[in-house]
């Protein structure tokens, strides 16, 4: 994106001149530089994109085959794992990742799609013979119109883990991409058309947070699913209460890492700071919260602090820039919060806490050192609080007891971690930890086979697997009589139930 593009919106598998006048623009969060403007959809540009879903929905997308949904939903896989380079680079300029990441995460991307594709064409229904002469049939049906409102952080994986299920079970989409980085779901739909998916399976409208209110309540949509914030997924959950319409909402965390005295030091060191700082912090599960057993705690502190050090930050385009920058300014000066109010709290600074010094252009970008808070109180600010950047916290503990109490003192429950090699303690504790995604000995790995969701203020529903296959189908019960003999009940014959 060397010159700035100037997007419309995408619905009816065509651009389409926005309806308001209202546009914003997309700024590069390394150097402050615009890189694109999209609208600022309205009322009559939602309606008209959800408008398009219903039609493409009525007009024999559901109707389809799985098998025949398949085909194009492959194509889309094929031409994205083409164009893997080009869809990298997009979003690294507008995230601010590292190209390095980016690459790595956009190889996998074209999985989703062609797991769903997959397995949609594998779901079986049952049925049953039952007594009275009878046989009951189940059949499984798509909502139609689901709204997707996806974050920034990964545009473009998240919204593929959501439409390929969605897609795959003969849904239609309607996507509200963050306004911070709304650029590559509207690419995206564009080349899905060219892949060959009817126009209307995905619609995508850009906006902030009143186009996501119109989003949700648009009437065609029967499903909502929200990856973001945990304030926004409770208004989110509300919306969808009142329409009485399911939802999936994958939320906040301030994820757990357990590390124990018998942990490999070299693996949960080099571990601990991929599962801290890559995508500088800015995931649902990234690392904020390490408890080290306190035989290795001063050891296990020390060679992080040296290992954040050693992180370089720079240009997100350079293969040989470790860290970029968090989003905007306002997450950066949050970030700067928590860190004064964890010195503010007697927690000790043992790496980081400041901006880097960089050349222009960068030196006008979010940037934020990789920053390392020990001997942090369970009941401070920090510990408790999601930062949602690269600032992270070490507590000491001593018993396997002591480590599982802490690690569940969170109102969240997404993701969690154990580093250990005793086989029975990971065991104990993948059972005991309040999480919905676990890991031993590893950090952040994830595949469409396995489900993804958390609970308590971390959200509920599951993405991946056969569980967010089957969320978004409904499930019917058909009923037939087989007896020759009929039912006259006012005549005194048949029986009730």
């Amino acid at each position: 994106m060397t010159e700035p593009r100037h997007f419309d919106l995408h619905y009816g598998g065509r651009w389409q001149k926005p309806l308001s006048a209202e546009r914003m623009d997309v700024r590069s969060p390394a150097t402050g530089a615009l890189l694109a403007t999209v609208p600022v959809a309205g009322p009559a540009d939602v309606e008209a994109a959800a408008q398009a879903a219903q039609d493409a929905f009525d007009g024999g997308w559901a109707r389809m085959d799985a098998l025949d949904r398949a085909r194009p939903l492959r194509a889309l896989a094929d031409l994205l794992r083409a164009r893997m380079g080009e869809l990298a680079e997009l979003e690294s300029a507008v995230t601010g990742r590292p190209i390095r990441e980016m690459r790595a995460q956009m190889g996998r991307i074209p999985e989703w799609i062609e797991y769903f594709a997959a397995i949609a064409i594998g779901l079986e229904a049952e049925s049953n013979h039952v007594k009275g002469g009878f046989v009951t049939m189940t059949a499984y049906e798509p909502h139609g119109v689901c709204a997707l409102l996806t974050p920034w952080n990964h545009p473009v994986l998240i919204l593929v883990k959501k439409l390929a299920a969605a897609l795959a079970a003969g849904n239609c989409v309607l996507v509200k991409p963050s306004e911070l980085a709304p650029v590559s779901p509207l690419v995206l739909a564009d080349w899905a058309i060219e892949a060959g998916l009817p126009p209307g399976t995905i619609n995508v409208v850009t906006g902030a947070g009143a186009t996501g209110a119109l989003t949700c309540d648009a009437a065609p949509v029967r499903r909502i699913d929200l990856t973001g914030g945990t304030r926004t997924g409770r208004i989110v959950a509300a919306r969808a209460g009142e329409r009485l319409i399911p939802c999936t909402l994958e939320l906040g965390g301030k994820t757990p890492v357990l590390v124990f005295a018998d942990a490999a030091l070299d693996e949960a060191v080099a571990g601990a700071a991929f599962a801290a700082f890559v995508a500088a912090g800015q995931t649902c599960v990234s690392a904020s919260r390490f408890l080290v057993q306190r035989p290795i705690y001063d050891e296990f502190c020390d060679r992080l602090a040296a290992k954040a050090d050693a992180i370089r930050l720079g240009d997100p385009a350079d293969p040989a820039t470790d860290m970029g920058p968090v989003i905007s300014a306002g997450a950066r000066a949050r970030c700067l919060d928590f860190i004064e109010k964890a010195k503010a709290a007697g927690s000790r600074l043992i790496a980081g806490g400041t901006p880097p010094d960089l050349p222009a252009p960068f030196d006008a970008g979010h940037y934020l050192r990789p920053t390392i808070f020990a001997d942090v109180a369970p009941d401070s600010h920090l510990f408790q609080e999601e930062a949602f950047g690269p600032v992270i916290s070490i507590t000491p503990f001593e018993t396997e007891e002591e480590g599982l109490r802490l690690a569940n003192d969170s109102a969240f429950a997404l993701g969690a971690a154990v580093w250990t090699r005793d086989v029975a303690r990971a065991h104990r504790l993948t059972r005991s930890i309040r999480a919905g995604v676990l890991w031993v000995n590893d950090h952040h790995k994830n595949d469409p086979r396995s489900i993804w969701g958390g609970f308590d203020a971390s959200g509920w529903g599951k993405e991946n697997g056969w569980d967010a296959l089957r969320s978004y189908l409904r499930k019917r019960s058909i009923v037939i009589r087989t007896a020759s003999q009929y039912d006259d009940w006012f005549a005194g014959k048949g029986r009730y139930g």
